[in-house]
This record gives structure tokens, C-alpha cells and sequence, in this order.
């Protein structure tokens, strides 16, 4: 199985699978003398693990990082940093009915399919497990982007929608609540719809937003490598993901071009910023933003009609500890994929100046 790595130079290779003994990774390319604060990255993942509020999946995992290469006296040596997070609460025989037929719109199928072999144990390489190890990475990443800013948050549940621009917010009180939108009235809201949808033993889609604030004039390697290409596959990367826009987006073909133009001030910056940061596939110097959309979680705690390996149409029920709705914990893994591609193209741009 190829495509485990992520990156150019700040690179990270991710191995194990949900119910496997641990998940983890190796992170090369990370330059020497780098302060890490091992309790930054802790947090990141608390804010990614299952179990920390009633509307995510109640499995419980401690989710704690061991990092065994790469550090020494509290800073990064340049060599590659490995790390693991052991698995201590899986319920494999959870999925033991799924062991002959595929769950609808899963990975189930296709994996078997291409690999003539498939761990059915909650998705194996396929469950969003794997995204931990990236909120390591990203965690990192960040502590090496220091003066950067990147907040992620939910704007959107279902039909649910956040109208107030990121502008208007403080975007750090997206933390002051369970579904992590910055519009507390909004996130009240939000709560309560996805609490309505796990009774009824269904899920939710939702939409993330991400502003990275602070970000250098340069950033992007036009023709193919340009930055919002780049970030595009870091978010449709991530498990669930079906739509990327970053800037006006979609809403921009609405506007008239003397409308979406972005007029420049005298010091380069621009009196708006349709443009979403990133101008000619390069970072210009205004805030970075983006949303990204994520389907309902495929498996519902309901009756449902799938085939089996033979073909045959069988009757079957979602079972298993599972997100009603994924975006509140997957506010981290956005910002970490944010970050490696900003790390990364921060050491391109280094190189491409020797």
C-alpha cells in the first residue's frame, strides 16, 4: 500500500491501524534546535481524542504520544522524529459482523477489491484513527512555525450555519464549547442538533473553516506545487472530506470581477481579500482561509441493506462506537494539515533562496 507520506522536505510517514497495537509515524526533514513543548502536542491530540464530550464516539483513549527519536534537552537534533500512540481500548468484536459484507459507503469494498484483503476492524489503515499521528506532526510543525497563527473552528452543522464572519470573532473561544464554533450562540445550536441526530442513531455533516494569520509573502511553487493546490490535498486527504474552497470560493462566481478584484493598499497588502491570501498559487501576505466540508459519518446505529462477498443482498445494523457528527474533533486535524504544508513550503522557499 503506497501513499503513507505526506510532504517534501518537512515530511511525515504514518503506520498502524485502529485496532492494531499503536498508531505513529516518522517526521523527517524537521530542522535542528527547534524548542518543542511536548505538553503543546499533548493537547492537540486531547483535542482530537474519542471520549471527551457527549456528542463524539465514547471510545476511550488516552491518546498519549511517546516520542523516541529525534529530541534530546528539550529541541529537535535534524534527525528523524518517531513516535507512537499505543491503542488500549479497542472493541474488535464490535465488527466481527461485518467480517463477510461492507458497510455502505466505506472503504470496506474497494480495499478488498484492490487488496484481495481487508482489516475489518473498524476500517484498519482506512479508520480515522490514522489522523492522530498527523496531529503529532502538525503539532510540531506548529512549534516550528512559531509567529504563524492557525484556528480552525466549526462554521457549519448540518443546515446550520455560522453568518458571522471570522472577523467579527475571537476565534480561540471556539475551545469554550464542545462543538468549537467561535459564535457560542450558534455553537448552543449545533449541540443540541447533533445530541437530536445520535438519539435517532444517525450523523451529520458539517464544515470546517481555517485562518492561518501571520503567513510570509512567498509561500507556493507555481505551476503544479502552487499553495492553495497543496492544501487542497492535505484537507481531501483527511478522512470524510468532500469539498475544499479556499477565498470567496464557490460564492466568487456570483461576483463581477471589479467586484471580486482585490485593490492593493501602498504597503502591498490588499483592502480585501477575496482572494483568500493566495494570489498566482502563491501566499501574498493577507490571512489565509478556507473551508473544508465533511460528509455524515458512514456507519448509522440503524438497520440497513448491503451485499456480502458472494454478492448476495443481506440485512445487517451499525454497531460500534462511532461520531454522530465528525467536525468538532476533527478541528485539530485541519489545523495540522494546515501547518505541515506551511512548514513545508517555508523550508521550500529556504532552499529556492540558496
Amino acid at each position: 500500500m503506497a501513499g503513507n507520506s505526506f510532504g517534501n522536505i518537512f515530511r511525515v510517514t504514518t503506520f498502524g491501524e485502529s485496532h492494531g497495537r499503536a498508531i505513529g509515524g516518522v517526521l523527517d526533514g524537521c530542522p535542528a534546535g527547534i524548542p518543542l513543548d511536548l505538553e503543546l502536542i499533548q493537547k492537540d491530540l486531547d483535542r482530537r481524542k474519542p471520549g471527551q464530550s457527549a456528542i463524539v464516539t465514547q471510545r476511550k483513549e488516552p491518546d498519549e504520544v511517546e516520542i523516541y527519536s529525534g529530541i534530546f534537552e528539550g529541541r529537535t537534533t535534524g534527525t528523524p522524529i518517531g513516535f507512537a500512540i499505543h491503542n488500549t481500548n479497542q472493541k474488535s468484536k464490535d465488527y466481527g459482523h461485518i467480517k463477510d459484507s461492507y458497510r455502505p459507503s466505506h472503504a470496506d469494498y474497494v480495499y478488498d477489491q484492490k487488496y484481495g484483503f481487508r482489516d475489518y476492524r473498524g476500517g484498519g489503515r482506512s479508520s480515522a484513527r490514522e489522523t492522530a499521528s498527523r496531529v503529532v506532526a502538525g503539532a510540531i510543525a506548529k512549534q516550528f512555525l512559531m509567529g504563524i497563527e492557525i484556528n480552525a473552528f466549526v462554521s457549519q452543522v448540518g443546515t446550520l450555519k455560522m453568518e458571522k464572519s471570522y472577523l467579527e470573532l475571537d476565534l480561540k473561544t471556539a475551545e469554550d464549547n464542545i462543538v468549537r464554533c467561535p459564535d457560542q450562540e450558534m455553537a448552543v445550536k449545533m449541540e443540541e442538533y447533533i445530541k437530536a441526530i445520535k438519539k435517532d442513531g444517525d450523523t451529520i455533516g458539517g464544515v470546517i473553516t481555517c485562518v492561518a494569520k501571520n503567513v510570509p509573502v512567498g509561500l507556493g511553487e507555481p505551476v503544479f506545487d502552487k499553495l492553495h493546490a497543496e492544501l487542497g490535498k492535505a484537507m481531501l486527504s483527511i478522512n470524510a472530506v468532500k469539498g475544499f474552497e479556499y477565498g470567496s470560493g464557490f460564492e466568487g462566481v456570483t461576483m463581477k470581477g471589479s467586484e471580486h478584484n482585490d485593490p492593493f493598499n501602498t504597503d502591498g497588502s490588499t483592502k480585501t481579500n477575496h482572494s483568500g491570501g493566495v494570489q498566482g498559487g502563491i501566499s501574498n501576505g493577507m490571512d489565509i482561509y478556507f473551508n473544508v466540508a465533511f460528509k455524515p459519518v458512514a456507519t448509522v446505529i440503524q438497520g440497513y441493506e448491503t451485499i456480502d462477498k458472494e454478492g448476495n443482498l443481506v440485512q445487517t445494523q451499525g454497531k460500534g462506537r462511532h461520531d454522530p457528527c465528525v467536525v468538532p474533533r476533527a478541528v485539530p486535524i485541519v489545523e495540522a494539515m494546515t501547518a505541515l504544508v506551511l512548514a513545508d513550503y517555508m523550508l521550500l522557499s529556504r532552499v529556492n533562496k540558496i
